[in-house]
């Protein structure tokens, strides 16, 4: 999910009343750690990718957590959170990335949170409609965004990382114990869980490639070339190198005409170059899309962070 970074300053404070739309309830100890930026060595020499994979919702681990943090979205809704450390999943203490092996995924991200909140103000505006959408959280990490979708109605909602160890460790434990809490069948219509590198990961995701969908009729009856409706990221333009594949991803999955994709992130990471404004750069180059922003934050917890709304043109 997160990448590296030369400059790490990591608060363990939960968002300020800055954000007050969120609180965070954890009485056993902090876990949610809000930074500038990631440390690591940049001098590990790279790693391939893994293989694009599925994800079965029965490979849950045995390393999943026990015990539950609530995030509360809003007075009527609160979402519950596992903790799992990186030393029970991957074998390294306290690191926010082990190149070409950890991602940082384990970790609650503050772009999470106002990526929920963006969301969860443009339905109560009537600006987004979750209810039968299909939807992809990119870098989903804990999966929050995902699932809170699921819980607005979402008819399908796909979930991707770098570290299928993520997946089954933390993203279907908390997929599973919100949206599957009262059946097995869940309350949204389906999911599914692919972990792999962005180069390789439109193999599996459903495919609404524009330049297809500008030359095929609207009532075509192979729905993988529908794509998704909306697509989510919380924190996944910290590296630069990382960019161009990411954009791409979108590019061949979003459906079109009418897909939206919702971006949370900092403005800029320390250390790797990317953010925000270098992703948006990327964006505009291209040509094909057309942005919005729809939030600023600047609440202590980190560096200036944004939230962004695309859509093809």
């Amino acid at each position: 999910m997160e990448d590296t970074g030369a400059a790490k300053n990591t608060a363990t404070t939960a968002p300020t009343s800055a954000s007050p739309l969120f609180s965070l309830s954890n009485p056993g100890g902090s876990s949610f750690s809000f930074g500038f930026g990631f440390g690591f060595d940049c001098s590990a020499p790279s790693v391939p990718p893994p293989p694009a994979v599925e994800v079965q919702l029965s490979e849950e681990s045995p390393v999943a957590a026990a015990s539950l943090d609530p995030v509360v979205v809003d007075d009527c809704l609160t979402i519950y959170k596992g903790r799992v450390s990186t030393s029970d999943v991957f074998g390294v203490k306290d690191s926010d990335l082990v190149p070409g092996k950890y991602e940082g995924g384990l970790k609650l991200w503050e772009g999470s949170l106002d990526l929920m909140k963006a969301l969860n103000s443009d339905i109560k505006e009537g600006r987004l409609l979750l209810e039968g959408k299909r939807v992809l959280e990119l870098g989903c990490g804990h999966g929050l965004p995902g699932i809170f979708a699921g819980l607005k109605g979402a008819g399908l909602i796909h979930f991707q990382d770098f570290n299928a160890e993520v997946l089954k460790c933390l993203t279907i434990p908390n997929v599973k114990v919100n949206l599957f809490k009262e059946s097995p069948e869940g309350t949204c219509g389906s999911v599914g869980f692919f972990a792999g590198d962005w180069s390789e990961m439109d193999k599996l995701l459903l495919c609404g490639d524009a330049e297809k969908d500008k030359t095929t009729s609207g009532d075509t009856e192979d729905k993988t070339y529908y794509g998704y409706d909306v697509i989510l990221m919380a924190e996944t333009v910290y590296a630069l190198s990382s960019l161009p594949n990411l954009y791409k991803l979108i590019k061949k999955c979003l459906h079109y005409p009418g897909g939206v994709v919702y971006m949370a992130g900092k403005k800029h990471y320390f250390g790797v170059g990317g953010g925000t404004r270098q992703f948006l750069r990327l964006v505009e180059e291209d040509g094909a899309m057309q942005t919005e922003r729809l939030n600023d934050v600047a609440d202590g917890s980190s560096n200036v962070r944004e939230v962004w709304k695309f859509s093809f043109k």
